[in-house]
């Protein structure tokens, strides 16, 4: 199947092939024709099968095919749970629309408001947006949903997984009840079905790939090392194998710290991205890494779904996420798009009850390796590590953990409307 059979416009097949895309993936073979008959559609699909552009073509063609030039309310609401997330999603949108008369923009916290303030106030007709951002925007009356005519929620779940539910009730408040919309999502929790209840009318279902699997085209390994060992191990690796550009997930924003200075003593470029890094110090991380500058990118889950590095050949567990689905999506920013990919996990005895949770979540027994002098220690607990120490279920539920995201400073903290206050300098908001 090739994407002239799907139905889009000439000006999206013009775009398309531009990005050098020839034939469409399975979950934009099944999204795309049910959006563009109008239908609600539920998606799911692994990180990194193209759900983006799945969301996206349609969307556009939709738009373009019934064009507000003189006057351009925002018309299609595109909500994603990253600030990173939130700008692939826009660069996608603008790449995809170069040959159509339709405008866009992208808000989120962390950065001055008036440049996108001003990009809304000249007339758009698509917008990315944060959850935080945008109901901070809508409070100050500077943006309005009255007009939104396609809802997309994007990974959904991991809107959940961060505390977004009252966020997105809110925001749905905002728009007019009559719309499409569309909710693309990596997995399909009870959560998520109850969510999707609760929004969608009367779903398409579609499904690119069996839940929470990984893409065949992603080399697994496991390196059993002793938990002291685990910095000098991956130092090693990089070094031995000549690994140009490698994104190592740590559990926390000091452990990310702290790998990151090793890494660089050791003569090796490398820069932390995480929550308490302003926007500025995250976009120039990300910018460097892409580059080739900065060889290694060190992160937090907050990076687990918002990275878009095309080609990125390794992807490094220094330490195994609590949450077994968090390895997944991690593990998904490699193999994309039909290349091939290695996820390495470098595990230590207290981390074997989350090796066996992923082993059984992903369906196989992951192969193991241990180096010479990197031996694990045959003395040390089997104990997991206190749930203090990583993320836990029952933190992640209920949005309590400083280390599950930088854009908890993008959500609106209080459930309550705030009283409207014109005269405050968007530089308080520390969102």
């Amino acid at each position: 199947m090739s994407f002239n059979t799907l139905g889009l416009s000439e000006a999206l097949l013009k775009a398309i092939s531009k990005k050098g895309y020839t034939n469409p993936s399975p979950i934009q073979q099944k999204a795309i024709p049910p959006i563009l008959e109008g239908q609600d559609v539920l998606a799911s699909a692994q990180t990194g099968t193209g759900k983006t552009a799945g969301f996206t073509l349609p969307l556009l063609h939709l738009l373009s095919e019934n064009p507000k030039q003189k006057y351009r309310p925002i018309r299609a609401l595109i909500l994603t749970p990253t600030r990173e997330l939130a700008a692939q999603v826009y660069a996608n949108v603008r790449e995809y629309s170069e040959f159509l008369n339709l405008r866009s923009a992208v808000i989120f916290g962390g950065v001055n408001q008036k440049p996108q303030v001003a990009n809304i106030r000249s007339g758009i007709d698509i917008l990315v947006a944060t959850p935080g951002r945008l109901i901070d925007l809508e409070n100050q009356r500077l943006l309005s949903l009255k007009r939104v005519e396609i809802l997309v929620l994007d990974e959904a779940d991991r809107m959940l997984d961060m505390g977004f539910l009252r966020d997105i009730e809110r925001i749905m408040s905002m728009m007019p009840a009559k719309r499409q919309n569309l909710m693309f999502s990596a997995t399909f929790s009870k959560d998520i079905r109850k969510l999707a209840h609760g929004i969608l009318n009367h779903p398409v279902q579609v499904e690119a790939t069996p839940e929470n699997s990984t893409v065949d085209a992603i080399n697994q390994k496991v390196y059993r090392v002793a938990k002291g060992l685990k910095t000098g191990l991956i130092i090693k690796l990089i070094s031995d194998g000549s690994w140009k550009q490698v994104l190592v997930f740590t559990r926390t924003k000091h452990g990310a710290n702290k790998l990151c200075k090793k890494m660089i003593g050791s003569g090796i470029s490398a820069a932390a991205i995480h929550g308490n890094k302003s926007q500025g110090a995250r976009t120039k991380a990300l910018a460097g890494f892409k580059n080739g500058s900065v060889r290694v990118l060190v992160a937090t889950d907050i990076a687990a779904r918002g990275l878009d590095i095309p080609l990125l050949p390794h992807v490094v567990n220094f330490e195994l996420p609590n949450i077994s689905e968090d390895y997944v999506h991690r593990i998904g920013r490699t193999g994309r798009a039909g290349a091939s990919g290695e996820a390495i996990s470098l595990v230590s005895a207290d981390e074997t009850t989350y090796l066996r949770d992923i082993e059984k979540l992903v369906g196989m027994r992951l192969p193991v390796e241990i180096v010479e002098g990197f031996e694990p220690d045959p003395n040390a607990s089997t104990e997991p590590v206190k749930q203090s120490q990583g993320r836990s279920r029952n933190s992640r539920n209920n949005n309590r953990n400083s280390n599950a995201n930088s854009s908890n400073k993008d959500r609106h903290s209080s459930n309550r409307r705030p009283k409207r206050n014109t005269n405050r300098k968007s530089s308080d908001r520390r969102r």
